[in-house]
């Protein structure tokens, strides 16, 4: 009975998904609504802990897993509160950067483990994988250039949530760990399929089937991470330095910061012809645009 349950499951959020077509910045399982309304019922009913979204004037965001006394693990109002921030961020005209980081010192331990006592059935299971698949997919897609802060510990879930970005940063005694086969289970949040394109299928293997914790020089060696911070060099926090490290990326007006990014998406996400034309869109959208004729007004030079 399970299995026909789940089964019809899949087949609904499939058949409802090909007669929609997929936009960037819409749920990644399209026509899936009604599925959607009754795991966020479920997911409500398991309350604490909060995500915190600052939109800075800079331009740049910090969104914030907070729930310390559970090592910022998520519960269920936890992921309502998270897809209703990206939701936020895909609308914010002015962004141009996102960091992501967790609470007092650690990053995040995955999900807590009373909601997932309570969703541990197939079909609600196999639900709230599709709801953090679209949640986190509409994070790494948006028009924003992301990086993951990763002090302490990211375990299980949060080191999921590390893939969805477009960076990562890692505190010098941190670790990420894909805890999954500790306790009998795969990635379902779309951690596996990031991590793929992140380190290869080799290290992704490696981690995956090892459990093991990477630590901050590792994880930069197998191209996990993008860096390393320490405040002990430095007067800044680590979150400070992060502002700094991304604004190497964030300089310029917003509208070319997001077509950067959403050129990118395309180009990794579509095929070749499909990624061409939406190249050519997104470059028309810009072309004459008030960053392109104010530089052309400063006579910019070749160099």
């Amino acid at each position: 009975m399970v299995l026909r349950c789940v089964g019809h499951l899949h087949q609904l959020l499939y058949r409802n998904a090909s007669r929609i077509p997929r936009q960037r910045g819409k749920a990644v399982y399209s026509g899936a609504s009604e599925v959607w309304n009754e795991i966020k019922k479920k997911l409500q009913a398991f309350p604490g802990g909060s995500v915190d979204l600052i939109k800075k004037e800079s331009g740049i965001a910090v969104l914030t897993i907070n729930n310390p006394d559970r090592m910022n693990a998520f519960s269920g109002t936890m992921m309502l509160e998270l897809q209703d921030h990206v939701t936020q961020l895909e609308a914010w005209t002015n962004g141009k950067g996102l960091i992501v980081t967790g609470a007092a010192g650690t990053f995040c331990s995955g999900s807590d483990l009373n909601a997932v006592r309570a969703l541990s059935n197939s079909e609600d299971g196999i639900k709230m994988c599709m709801f953090m698949q679209d949640t986190l997919t509409r994070l790494l897609r948006l028009p924003l250039i992301s990086v993951a802060l990763v002090e302490g510990r990211a375990l299980g879930g949060g080191a999921e949530v590390t893939t969805a970005c477009d960076f990562r940063l890692m505190a010098l005694a941190s670790e990420i760990q894909f805890v999954h086969k500790q306790i009998g289970l795969v990635p379902g949040w779309g951690g596996a399929a990031r991590l793929v394109r992140i380190v290869g299928s080799e290290n992704a293997l490696k981690l995956l089937s090892s459990a093991q914790k990477v630590n901050a020089s590792y994880a930069e060696q197998i191209g996990l991470s993008d860096g390393v911070l320490s405040p002990l060099e430095t007067l800044d926090t680590t979150l400070a330095q992060a502002e700094k490290w991304l604004s190497d990326f964030t300089g310029g007006p917003s509208p070319v910061i997001q077509a950067v990014k959403k050129v990118v998406v395309s180009g990794r996400e579509l095929p070749l012809q499909d990624a061409l034309r939406m190249e050519r869109d997104i470059f028309g959208s810009v072309w004459g645009g008030p960053a392109n004729l104010e530089a052309l007004a400063l006579k910019f030079k070749h160099k």
